[in-house]
């Protein structure tokens, strides 16, 4: 009888340090994937660091040969808004002058759809 309740005694415990075991290994698979993602997720900072600085690089060239583009426009607006206003300077007594003949010069007639009633 001694020699059983020995051999379940030693069942338990086995079965004890078995379940030990899988629970530690849980532990470190855990932690490793833990680590795992860790280390991704600073790969990935790392790579995006990078482009993003490939990206402020390649729109600073950009950027520097669209201000002299943006210059170039704004000289060529400044001109076209010159060439305007002298336009109008030049055609503003001749356009007054039209439109106040057309409005004190009042023609009286009757209109031909008009019927006389009687």
């Amino acid at each position: 009888m001694t020699s059983q309740s020995q051999g379940i005694h030693q069942l338990l415990q086995a079965e004890k340090r078995a379940k030990d075991k899988l629970e530690e290994a849980k532990k470190r698979k855990g932690k490793r994937l833990k680590q795992a993602k860790e280390e991704a997720m600073a790969e990935v900072d790392q790579y995006r660091m990078q482009r993003d600085q490939e990206f402020r690089l390649k729109q600073s060239k950009i950027m520097g040969s669209q201000s002299n583009v943006s210059y170039e426009i704004e000289e060529q607006t400044q001109g076209k808004i010159q060439e305007l206003n002298g336009s109008y300077n030049e055609c503003m007594e001749d356009v007054i002058k039209q439109l106040l003949m057309m409005v004190c010069d009042i023609n009286p007639e009757i209109h031909m759809n008009y019927r006389a009633t009687n």
